[in-house]
């Protein structure tokens, strides 16, 4: 590797982005981990091949599909020149499956080399409450991550062994995809106020946030399962070393011992974006709701809060919790409002009197500028933050670049706009964001936001290109579409559309397809529902090269195995107690919440939010709801009703 020249004030400082040090040969522009780098900014800077003019013209399109045994939730990975054992070197991409399945595929054609089972995952009907914000069965749910000096790569599965819920964390050969060592069950306990010992549950944590590999450590952190069971469910960090996957590290966010209504809480799962790191000892993360109706606050329970932790998860150095006396400082908890919808972004050193910073967004749309020495804490007036700006709801995350001018950007997806916001800085002033261009509106469904990545050629002017991928807006057809923006081209405070093309499907119309675009090396590569689409510069006329899918079949959603019971979708209009009105498709249908309250499966009541009630009506008509969980507001993403 050779040093590349400091990139104004964008330089490498401790790991933190690994931007400045250009790879030595072009086809070594590795990534190895969730959103590029550590910081999570999303950035290239090494792409030459994919610029503004090339993605606008004819030539670039869809190269290839290749068939997936499941749908994928996880951000694909890529190594450029690996050399697979018996199967010679190639580019790979490396992608990960709901079926616990990791695949190491040809980068360049598509084709599969390697395919390793890691297990049978964890059926939906082992889920508490059917949480419908999964596919068929949850098996490796987040973005593994590559330690590229031992060719390894770590990923957690949830397992459904002796028909018992069981996260495994593994290392992979990158060669074989086999275990360098063997895999370790992830478990964990933690001491509470009252002096108890209280213990990870696999069967209540989702692992949901990308992997995070920092100095010989790979740290993972968990959420819930639709919020169900809050009596035995709070948020974890945990962490284990590399070399032989001893635990070392842990973090439970809430550590209360007592509730009003034993409701705890306070998980990590930011739409899968990766924990982050600063590069100096330090990780972020983003929580989310706890007891609606009494929460209690730092420093017992990290709700709702971005939080900057030692990196031996012993300390928490600084922490910020949006609220206002006016509004109270539940307020988010009460409306269903997550602040940990959304991931936060370490933004790279910046030049003048704040030069560390971090952005944060979630549900309400505000995304939060902050000193990253001193995030803010709570107050009962203002919130002590650099800055405050509108992007929309936000089940997202930002990403980030710097501009031919040395200046850099911060790229927002909340709603349905991509927002590239200016990063002014003073000597003598805090530094702010300013506006600087908008996109169109995308086409884009289930809850609002969505997630980018950006590619430049270093810091030459107009060779920004900046990548989306959208939701699906209705159950049939449940597309998902590639969009390509060039900021650098604005007219009228808009940024040139380059690309608009089909990526794949995402009949799962209940759980959120929080899917990052992949571009390196002249491909963009978009993992969906049983398929893996790249994207590239072809010959014009050139068909879509398929891999292992039969010429006649189609990506269509399997049938779902049924849970017992009636179930139907609808939005609620009212609810006294226990007894909930849902406005269906068809009319009005009276719910009674109260098995699903005592089974700890029941969503929070949030008036004209729809919900999926499943249950058996009794004698009067009115159903008995065992589970009552919060869909997706448009009715063209509910599933039929039974």
């Amino acid at each position: 590797m050779r040093i590349a020249r400091f990139l104004g004030q964008f330089a490498c400082v401790c790991g933190l982005l690994g931007a400045g040090v250009k790879p030595a040969h072009a086809l070594e522009n590795n990534v190895t981990t969730y959103h590029n780098d550590g910081a999570r900014t999303g950035w290239n800077q090494w792409e030459t091949e994919l610029t503004p003019a090339a993605v606008a013209g004819a030539s670039f399109k869809q190269l290839a599909r290749v068939q997936l045994d499941e749908q994928v939730d996880a951000e694909p990975l890529y190594m450029a020149r690996q050399t697979l054992t018996g199967l010679g070197t190639h580019d790979v991409v490396y992608v990960a499956t709901e079926n616990n399945s990791v695949y190491a595929i040809d980068a360049n054609t598509g084709k599969i080399l390697i395919h390793r089972s890691l297990g049978v995952p964890v059926p939906l009907s082992a889920i508490p409450g059917g949480c419908p914000n999964n596919v068929r069965s949850v098996g490796i749910n987040s973005t593994p991550v590559i330690d590229s000096a031992s060719k390894t790569l770590y990923v957690i599965t949830f397992n459904y062994g002796n028909k018992t819920p069981v996260y495994w964390i593994h290392a992979l050969d990158l060669a074989t995809l086999k275990d360098k060592i063997p895999r370790v069950r992830v478990a964990a306990s933690a001491t509470l106020t009252d002096g108890k010992t209280f213990n990870f549950s696999a069967s209540t944590n989702r692992q949901r946030a990308g992997l995070l590999l920092k100095k010989g450590t790979v740290y993972a952190a968990f959420t819930s399962f639709c919020d169900n069971i809050p009596s035995s469910t709070r948020g974890w960090v945990l962490g284990w070393q590399t070399d032989t996957l001893r635990s070392l590290d842990k973090v439970i966010t809430n550590t209360l011992a007592t509730s009003p209504q034993t409701y705890f809480l306070s998980t990590i799962w930011m739409s899968g974006y990766g924990l982050a790191t600063d590069g100096f000892g330090s990780i972020f993360f983003v929580t989310g709701n706890s007891d609606p109706k009494n929460t209690q606050w730092y420093p017992n329970n990290l709700a709702e809060s971005v939080v900057k932790m030692r990196s031996d998860l012993g300390v928490v150095q600084s922490y910020f919790t949006p609220g206002t006396a006016a509004t109270g400082r539940s307020a988010l908890d009460k409306t269903d409002q997550d602040f940990g919808a959304g991931g936060v972004m370490v933004i790279p050193p910046q030049p003048g009197k704040v030069p560390r910073l971090a952005v944060a967004a979630g549900k309400v749309g505000t995304m939060y500028l902050m000193n990253r020495d001193s995030l803010g804490g709570y107050t009962n007036g203002a919130d002590k933050v650099l800055q405050k700006v509108d992007i929309g709801e936000c089940y997202c995350g930002p990403s980030y670049y710097q501009g031919s001018d040395g200046v850099g950007r911060v790229i927002s997806s909340g709603g349905q706009q991509v927002k590239v916001w200016k990063i002014v800085t003073s000597s003598t002033a805090a530094p702010r964001l300013v506006l600087e261009s908008t996109s169109a509106a995308i086409t884009s469904g289930q809850d609002s936001g969505f997630f980018t990545s950006v590619t430049s050629s270093s810091k030459k002017a107009g060779s920004q290109v900046i990548w989306a991928l959208s939701r699906p807006s209705r159950q049939n057809p449940a597309a998902i579409q590639l969009y390509a923006f060039d900021p650098s081209k604005v007219t009228k405070g808009a940024s040139k559309t380059l690309f608009v093309g089909a990526a794949g499907q995402w009949p799962n119309g209940d759980g959120n397809a929080n899917l990052v675009p992949l571009v390196t090396n002249g491909h963009v590569y978009v993992a969906s529902y049983k398929q893996l689409s790249i994207f590239g510069l072809g010959a014009p006329g050139t068909k879509v090269k398929e891999e292992g899918v039969p010429e006649t079949a189609a990506l269509q959603e399997e049938a779902e195995p049924a849970l017992p019971g009636h179930v139907i979708y609808g939005k609620l209009t009212r609810f006294e107690k226990s007894a909930f009105t849902l406005e269906t498709r068809t009319g009005t249908v009276t719910v009674d919440a109260a098995p699903a309250e005592k089974a700890e499966t029941r969503a929070l009541p949030v008036v004209g939010r729809a919900y999926m009630a499943r249950g058996e009506y009794d004698k009067q008509g009115v159903l008995q709801a065992v589970s009552i969980q919060r869909v997706k507001d448009q009715p063209e993403l509910w599933k039929e009703d039974r």
